[in-house]
């Protein structure tokens, strides 16, 4: 990733994605509400020049791939779907994410509790 890049981001805010999240008993036994916001980072240049999709990072393709893990995940940890989020970045073409995903409601007189990582290539096996 060259340095110009590194400030090309593509922003996906305020995911409302269905969910198992959680440790209690209760947690397991329906889905939950959890939200997810990703920053996705990416080289514009071409893109900007072209203004052609086929030289863009597909962020429609990103987010179904997303919502269609959490729908069908089953962490105990808010942190390992945040991680497993991210992978899904990187792997759909990202060259980095930041990943914050939180629960609503969570805590009472709290909006919402949550993680954000950030993670590049180097951070997986890819």
């Amino acid at each position: 990733m060259t340095n110009d890049s590194k400030h090309d981001k593509i922003l996906v805010k305020n995911l409302l994605v269905r969910g198992i999240i959680g440790f209690n008993d209760w947690e397991r036994e329906k889905k939950q509400d959890i939200l997810v916001n990703l920053t996705l980072y990416t080289d514009m240049r071409a893109a900007g020049r072209s203004d052609n999709p086929d030289d863009a990072l597909n962020y429609r393709t990103i987010t179904k791939a997303v919502i269609d893990y959490v729908e069908s995940s089953e962490h105990s940890l808010v942190e390992a779907l945040a991680k497993a989020v991210a992978r899904i970045c990187i792997e759909h073409g990202a060259a980095r994410a930041v990943v914050r995903v939180e629960k609503p409601g969570a805590l009472r007189f709290a909006e919402s509790v949550g993680v954000e990582i950030e993670r590049e290539r180097l951070d997986f096996d890819i």
